[in-house]
């Protein structure tokens, strides 16, 4: 792990491989890089690959103010510029495939596509009042976080996992957390998906109670051109740590698709 300075705000970034090609990791709210490095494990030795943890996660900082999806956006856009990336994908899990849409809307020079894991839609997230209120008012109990990870997990995973699951949680920021569940989740970035013009695909577990399957097709999928939809049966909504194997597989066929096909096409 290292940090940079991006956009005000010290972020840590782990970076491991090499290549052309630099696949981009954002995380899962109250989540953090951690959770793509059995994913990274598996595609590193192909491609430069940087997993960030966002501001107020993880070991990033965690200023007062700027967790608007704009914000987040810009840290992520910040940052590749700081580390000159020059062709990449960006990879979005949930709060982070939110942060990817609205980072794409900007269509920056060498991106290639985003691969999307049950990403937050551009649509207000359907999250009840009740859920939202609970969430916030337990926001830091271990007991709640346990409870959380019931949720959102649903294949077995190892106990070092669900340690690491928890942890997150816990260290996610109070401005962070609170930010994103009376602001972030709740914005409105429909207008902007008319300019997301690169290959998108979502892939998304079929038991996820966190956003289930079906937001996708009806707040997600119906905002974007160049959308593909799959699904991986009975997993959860944590699938970089449900399924790193299976996710590590899809990401590397939706790269031979998309990023290769385009390159042989430069070059006829």
């Amino acid at each position: 792990m290292t940090t940079q300075k991006s956009n005000d705000v010290n972020l840590k970034v782990s970076i491991k491989g090499s290549g052309t090609l630099t696949l981009v990791f954002l995380h899962y709210f109250g989540g953090s890089s951690l959770e793509w490095q059995l994913v990274i494990d598996k595609l590193s030795d192909q491609y430069r690959c940087l997993a960030i943890d966002l501001r107020g996660h993880g070991d990033s900082e965690a200023s007062a103010t700027g967790y608007s999806v704009s914000d987040m956006a810009d840290d992520v856009s910040s940052l590749l510029h700081t580390l000159d990336v020059q062709e990449y994908i960006l990879i979005g899990h949930s709060m982070g495939g939110k942060v990817a849409l609205a980072l794409a809307a900007r269509q920056p020079n060498g991106l290639q596509s985003l691969i999307l894991i049950s990403p937050s839609p551009p649509a207000p997230e359907p999250i009840s009042d009740t859920d939202r209120q609970d969430m916030l008012a337990t926001h830091g109990q271990r007991l709640a976080a346990e409870q959380t990870f019931e949720k959102i997990t649903v294949r077995p995973v190892s106990e070092k996992i669900k340690e690491q699951i928890i942890a997150d949680n816990l260290r996610t920021s109070e401005a962070a957390w609170n930010a994103w569940l009376t602001l972030g989740s709740k914005e409105n970035i429909t207008a902007q998906m008319n300019t997301v013009v690169v290959p998108v695909s979502i892939i998304v577990g079929t038991a996820d109670k966190a956003i289930k399957p079906d937001v996708q097709k009806t707040l997600t999928l119906p905002y974007l051109k160049n959308a593909t939809f799959d699904t991986i049966p009975d997993a959860g909504h944590l699938l970089p740590w449900e399924t790193p194997n299976e996710l590590a597989d899809f990401i590397q066929k939706k790269i031979g698709q998309s990023y290769n096909q385009n390159k042989t096409s430069l070059n006829l």
